[in-house]
């Protein structure tokens, strides 16, 4: 099974050691799935992480290190060039459901706009994606 993790739910993993994205992210480091990213997911993830709210609970240096190691650690792809299936209200995550799309894998995130879509493509939360796993 393939999962791209929207990058809300890699901070909460890394904000939040015991919730359901941080046992997801340990998931996949164990081998439940196959964690997909691409230079868009990551430079926004690397955006989130430098906002000064965050920036108080993540130390810079430590953020450095995480997306060297996601980089590294995750499956590599392109940026989708293709539109999406489907369109989210919010168009700032199109991106993440054209390459689930692309990846033939499910979208795993906390934002309400892409749950809403789970009718028209395989998106879940992380406690869904984590049950489902464990299925």
């Amino acid at each position: 099974m393939r999962a791209v993790l929207d990058p809300n739910v890699i901070i909460s993993a890394l904000l939040s050691p015991e919730g359901s994205s941080a046992r997801l992210l340990r998931a996949w480091q164990q081998g439940a799935f196959e964690c997909i990213v691409s230079p868009a997911l990551l430079a926004e993830l690397g955006l989130a992480l430098a906002y000064p709210k965050l920036r108080k609970r993540i130390q810079p240096a430590e953020a450095r290190r995480f997306l060297i190691w996601l980089a590294g650690s995750a499956r590599n792809a392109k940026d989708p060039s293709d539109p999406p299936p489907v369109r989210s209200a919010d168009p700032g995550d199109d991106y993440l459901i054209a390459l689930g799309q692309n990846e033939a894998a499910a979208l795993v995130s906390g934002d309400h706009h892409l749950l809403k879509l789970a009718g028209d493509v395989p998106v879940f939360s992380p406690a869904q994606f984590f049950h489902l796993l464990n299925a």
